[in-house]
This record gives C-alpha cells, structure tokens and sequence, in this order.
C-alpha cells in the first residue's frame, strides 16, 4: 500500500503514532535531544480517551519550544520552520478529523525537510506528491527515499500490532532521528 492509503486506513493510534513519529525524527530542527518526546510515545499505548495526550502535548511543546530558541537553526531554516510547524498544529485531542489532517501533513512535512536536508530543494517536488500516493522511491534521493520507507514501516507496524507495534515504531524512529542529526550537521558544516 502507498503512504497516502496507509494514512487513509489508519486508526486513531495509527495516525498519532504516524505523527508524532514524523515529529521524532524531526526534533533535531528543534533542538530537542532524544528523550524529548519520549513521554508523548508513552500517552500512545492507551486509547484516545485513556492518558493525557494534550497535558502532555502541551508540556513537549513548551520544552522543544525553549529549546528551538536557544538553538541554531544550523542553516536549515526552512526545514527547521516545517518541524515547529508539525509540533504547533498537533491537536489537543487525539481523535477526529484533526488527527487525521496532522498525521497527513506531518508526513509531507517530513518528506519535505528531508528533501531540503538532502539538498534537493524545489528539484522533485512533484515526485514527492506522486512518491506518497504511489508509495515508490525510484528517482528519490537516498535520504528521502529511507524516509519515505520510514514512514511506511511505522504504520504498517501499528495496523498490523496495534499498541504492540510501539517499540518497533520507536526503534524506526530513532534510527530516523540519527540519520537526519548526521544530515543537519552535514549541511551545517558545509553552510558554514
């Protein structure tokens, strides 16, 4: 199945986890470390009305918020403008249509920071639509097209495990998150 379809048949979990996954990888634009959204995973495990996802969705935004004021944007300013977007637009509540559109547009957003890091610009940016819909990654650079894959993994983790499916979502995430650190610093060093 393509992206766009996984996100289209995702539940409430699927489509929170897909999110703040998207988000995870991203938080280095942020200038979060690694356990930044660490207890927002934790509010997942439970249905939408079990936890405190918006308590604690309000607490990550004040961190990373504190932290993207005090960190260089490392020449990624674009890239660092679409990661503060995905965490301000999360919803409060997490069920409904909301959801659902934050998911859809994490997802693009992340593919798009990505395709920034990479250096690729506007260059593609129709293939990235059609990459989404079409769930392909021929003609994509290596760092979008892992992403791409990344994002694909996590929810079919989640539609086929459910809340089992967490700590692998996690673990795609995580690796994600190095690999786009190592691209923010790259392109740092070579901005600078």
């Amino acid at each position: 199945m393509s992206l766009e379809e996984l996100i289209a048949q995702a539940d409430e979990r699927g489509l929170a986890v897909s999110g703040v996954a998207c988000l995870d990888r991203c938080v280095p634009l942020l200038g979060g470390d690694d356990e930044a959204l660490r207890p927002l995973w934790g509010t997942l495990a439970g249905g939408p009305s079990d936890g405190d996802w918006g308590e604690v969705l309000q607490q990550t935004r004040e961190k990373l918020d504190a932290a993207a004021d005090e960190a260089a944007a490392g020449g990624a300013g674009e890239a660092a403008e679409l990661a503060r977007g995905m965490l301000a637009t999360a919803p409060l509540d997490r069920s409904g249509t909301a959801l659902r559109q934050w998911a859809d547009r994490c997802s693009a957003d992340a593919l798009r920071i990505h395709q920034l890091l990479d250096g690729a610009g506007d260059a593609g940016a129709t293939d990235l639509t059609a990459a989404r819909r079409e769930g392909r990654t021929e003609g994509l650079s290596p760092l979008l097209a892992a992403e791409l894959r990344r994002q694909t993994a996590v929810l079919e983790l989640v539609a086929a495990h459910g809340a089992a499916g967490l700590r692998g979502a996690l673990e795609v995430s995580t690796e994600g998150r190095r690999v786009l650190r190592a691209a923010v610093s790259r392109r740092s060093r070579r901005d600078a």
